[in-house]
C-alpha cells in the first residue's frame, strides 16, 4: 500500500501525497514547536517541510521509512530557521490603566507560544525518555530554547522521539559518535525548572479541585484565596513581554495590579502543553467581555508552581474568541 501510495504521489496524485503524510502530520507540528518554541513557527516550518518533501518525493529511496524521511526534513528546516531567524524581540508593557511592579527579573525566551493540546499526537516511541506531558511542557519547552541548534535537534530526536542513534545521525549527516558527544552535552546543558511535587494527574478530582479554586479566586479578585493557591516559589512569565516574577509576594503584587481599578475577568477553561489553561476575559462597561490573554498553570501537588500569561492573540488557536457577549 505504502509503494503504491509513492508511486502515484511521484506521479503528481496530490490526495495520494496527503494519504502518505497526514499520519505523521501532527506529531511532527509538535517536533517542530519543541525546536521552535513558537506556535505560528511551527506552523510555518510544518508547511515548508511537506512543500520540500512533496517537491523532493523523487529522491526517496525508501531506505528510511516515511516517517524518518520527513523528521528528517522538519529537522533541518528547524536548524536553518534557529540558524537564520532573528528572534521576536521583548515587547513593552502595553497593558492600559496597570502598572507592573518590579519584575524579579527579564525572561529571554520572548518568542514561547502555547500549545493546544487539541493537536497533541498520543505518544512517544519506546526509546523515549520523557513521558508526552514532560516533553511539551512550558517549562521543558522553555529549556531547550537555551540549548544550541544541534544538541537541540538530538536530545529531541533521541530522548524525546527515540529514535535510534543511527538514523539521527543520518537524519543530521554527521556520525553516531557525533550524535552521542550532542547528546551527552545537551542533557548537561539542559536546565529545567522542575515542580517540587508531581502534579496531579489530567482530569483528575485533585486537578479539577485545584482548578475550580483557581477559577472562583480569579474571576472573584480575591488575592489572598489566589495567593494561598502558590508554592512559596511560584513563577511567573508574560512572554512575550519579557517580564518574569518568582516567590508568593511577587507574584501576589502583579496580580494585585490587574485587578486594581475594579477590573474583574472571566475564565473560559481549555488546555495548553498538557496542563489547565484559560482565556482571560475582560468585563467591559457595555456587558461584552474582552479577551485579554491566556494563563497555563503548571501544578505541584495541590498548589500551582508556575503560570504563563500569553496575549490575546494566541486565542484562535484554541478555538476561542477575541471577545464574549455579555
Amino acid at each position: 500500500m505504502g509503494t503504491d501510495l509513492i508511486g502515484r504521489a511521484r506521479a503528481g496524485d496530490g490526495e495520494a501525497f496527503r494519504v502518505l503524510t497526514e499520519p505523521h502530520r501532527r506529531e511532527l507540528q509538535v517536533h517542530c514547536y519543541r525546536m521552535l518554541g513558537s506556535f505560528q513557527d511551527a506552523e510555518d516550518a510544518l508547511q515548508d517541510t511537506l512543500l520540500a518533501a512533496w517537491r523532493g518525493l523523487g529522491g526517496f529511496d525508501g531506505r528510511a521509512s516515511v516517517r524518518t524521511w520527513l523528521y528528517r526534513i522538519a529537522t533541518n528546516r528547524c536548524l536553518s530557521a534557529l540558524r537564520s531567524a532573528a528572534r521576536r524581540p521583548a515587547k513593552a508593557w502595553d497593558i492600559p490603566g496597570v502598572e507592573p511592579p518590579e519584575p524579579t527579573r527579564l525572561g529571554e525566551v520572548v518568542w514561547l507560544e502555547p500549545f493546544p493540546d487539541a493537536l497533541l499526537p498520543a505518544s512517544a516511541g519506546p526509546e523515549a525518555r520523557y513521558e508526552r506531558s514532560e516533553s511539551v511542557s512550558l517549562a521543558f519547552v522553555t529549556a531547550l530554547q537555551a540549548l544550541p541548534p544541534r544538541q537541540l535537534a538530538v536530545l529531541v530526536l533521541r530522548d524525546v522521539l527515540g529514535f535510534p542513534a543511527a538514523e539521527v545521525a543520518g537524519m543530521l549527516d554527521t556520525t553516531v559518535d557525533s550524535v552521542k558527544s550532542a547528546l551527552k552535552r545537551a542533557r548537561a546543558g539542559l536546565r529545567c525548572r522542575e515542580p517540587g511535587e508531581a502534579p496531579p494527574a489530567p482530569g483528575s478530582p485533585a486537578e479539577n479541585a485545584i482548578v475550580a479554586a483557581f477559577v472562583r479566586a480569579w474571576e472573584g479578585a480575591d488575592i489572598e484565596a489566589l495567593v494561598a493557591l502558590l508554592t512559596d516559589d511560584v513563577f511567573m512569565a508574560m512572554p512575550p513581554l519579557p517580564f518574569e516574577y518568582e516567590g508568593r509576594q511577587a507574584a501576589g503584587r502583579f496580580c494585585a495590579g490587574l485587578f486594581g481599578a475594579g477590573r474583574r475577568f472571566s475564565l473560559v477553561p481549555t488546555r495548553a502543553n498538557g496542563r489547565p489553561a484559560f482565556g482571560a476575559y475582560l468585563r467591559g462597561a457595555a456587558g461584552v467581555r474582552h479577551g485579554t490573554g491566556l494563563y497555563v498553570l503548571e501544578l505541584a501537588g495541590d498548589r500551582i508552581c508556575a503560570m504563563t500569561r500569553f496575549e490575546n492573540s494566541v486565542l484562535p488557536a484554541f478555538g476561542l474568541p477575541r471577545s464574549l457577549p455579555g
